[in-house]
């Protein structure tokens, strides 16, 4: 995230309004990802094609299997994204920015052909009675979906925030038009499906020639990062337990008998829960900006001065100074997210049941949509708390915290199915919450001991 960093810390320092709004909106944007613009653009093509595909239930079966190739594809792509970042951050420190490009699709070979050998079983499994041509097309998807979160990574350390930006809503705008075409050509909800995936498919190939630009590879494919000591094995299951942990009360919500039903296939989705919980995703960009700015800029400064004075035998008080700006640095940045997503939390509060009569979407839902926004808030918590776990590497705590997330998660939620609708959406509430206490009370014990760990340990 270097290059995040040094490109929003110039932005921030602007003298004017704009200039930090500018910061803000990057930040946001950024952080969000393709993940909240993918769930605009299924929200934009359900509008769009209402009249246009017939019939409309088909609008329905799209939007569930996109969702559930987000699903599918963050989950198995968590612990590689993680993985490829850190290699990735370890080898620009040491100056060899051209094995970048390479390992990176060493790394998309070696995950990438599994999954597709998995995905073509797996589509004929879950997916019968359906079309060859949506089967190909949901096994494509997948496939794309997981390069896309991969290289999203990658990305976030690029400084052309213009290009990158441009690139997003090129991808999704594209897909949302393209989808949009196919369907009025009487493609029905293949023609939805054949534009999502020719949209990733723009993001991926400009995201691999934004990625050629800034590291100029020395070869093609490079194997380098399964060499010893090269590849963070913790960051693995740390991924991956963290992704299943955000989307274990989505899934039990699909899965369970009261509460979801099979749209396409063996797919299932849940009308009640949802709307929801995605459209709590959207509260996350304020948060998720203020994230960016106090975590990758002022956490950051402090860090490298204060690992930069150890390296460099700078003076104990210096380096106590710095250890303790780090400290400050890091409470405010988490203090500024609960004060960012309290003041969402409030304005959704007043304008949503509004905003939802305003869009067609029942207000019998937003009882929910604000618990939901509570669990989205308390998951941007645990986020930061986890970043500053990664740069201070204690790897296996992050490891740890993840586990508690996904069994927290589906305890609680599987908790809240059993007592009925009125609970619906406290299981997730509780265990952010449990999460975030323990991830903060964590950080703040290491952060106390970081000296000691420092010098002791090492």
């Amino acid at each position: 995230m270097a290059g995040i960093g040094f490109e929003l810390r110039r932005l921030s320092r602007s003298e004017t309004y704009f200039g930090l709004l500018r910061a803000y909106l990057y930040a946001g944007v950024i952080g969000s990802g393709p993940w909240v613009l993918s769930i605009l653009a299924i929200l934009i093509l359900g509008v769009m094609s209402l009249g246009v595909v017939v019939p409309a239930g088909r609008i329905s079966d799209f939007q569930t299997s996109v969702t559930w190739l987000i699903a599918l594809s963050l989950i198995y792509s968590g612990g590689t994204q993680l993985a490829f970042t850190r290699y990735a951050a370890d080898r620009l420190f040491d100056r060899e920015s051209g094995r970048v490009l390479p390992n990176l699709f060493g790394i998309l070979l070696l995950t990438g052909l599994p999954l597709l050998l998995i995905s073509i079983p797996l589509a004929l499994w879950l997916l019968p009675d359906t079309s060859p041509a949506y089967r190909l097309l949901m096994i494509v998807g997948l496939n794309l979906l997981n390069t896309v979160w991969v290289l999203t990574v990658l990305l976030s350390g690029l400084k052309q925030y213009r290009r990158l930006l441009a690139l997003y809503f090129l991808g999704y705008g594209g897909s949302v038009a393209l989808a949009f075409a196919f369907a009025e050509a009487g493609l029905g909800m293949e023609g939805l499906l054949l534009g999502f995936v020719l949209g990733q498919a723009v993001i991926i190939l400009g995201s691999l020639a934004l990625v050629w630009r800034e590291y100029p590879p020395a070869r093609l494919v490079e194997f380098d990062f399964m060499r010893a000591g090269r590849l963070h094995l913790w960051l693995l299951p740390t991924g991956l337990l963290f992704n299943a942990g955000v989307w274990a009360d989505k899934l039990l919500f699909w899965l369970w008998a009261g509460t979801g039903h099979r749209v396409i296939g063996d797919l299932q989705a849940s009308v009640i829960y949802d709307t929801p919980i995605f459209l709590a995703y959207f509260t996350l960009i304020p948060g998720m900006a203020v994230f960016l700015l106090r975590m990758e800029v002022d956490f950051v400064r402090a860090y490298d001065r204060y690992y930069s004075a150890v390296r460099e035998g700078g003076a104990l008080t210096a380096i106590r100074a710095y250890r303790t700006e780090m400290v400050v640095n890091a409470r405010e940045g988490i203090y500024d997210i609960i004060k960012v997503q309290g003041f969402t939390l409030l304005a959704l509060v007043a304008l949503g049941p509004s905003l939802l009569a305003f869009f067609g979407i029942p207000t019998l839902y937003f009882p929910l949509l604000a618990i939901d926004s509570v669990g989205v808030g308390l998951q941007l918590l645990v986020m930061a708390g986890l970043n500053v776990l990664f740069y201070l590497d204690r790897l296996r705590t992050t490891a740890a915290i993840s586990a508690t997330m996904l069994l927290a998660n589906l305890g609680f939620s599987l908790l809240s199915l059993r007592l009925g609708p009125y609970f619906y959406g406290y299981g997730f509430v509780l265990a952010m919450l449990l999460t975030a206490l323990l991830v903060l009370t964590v950080t703040d014990r290491v952060m106390d001991r970081l000296d000691y760990s420092t010098f002791m340990l090492r």
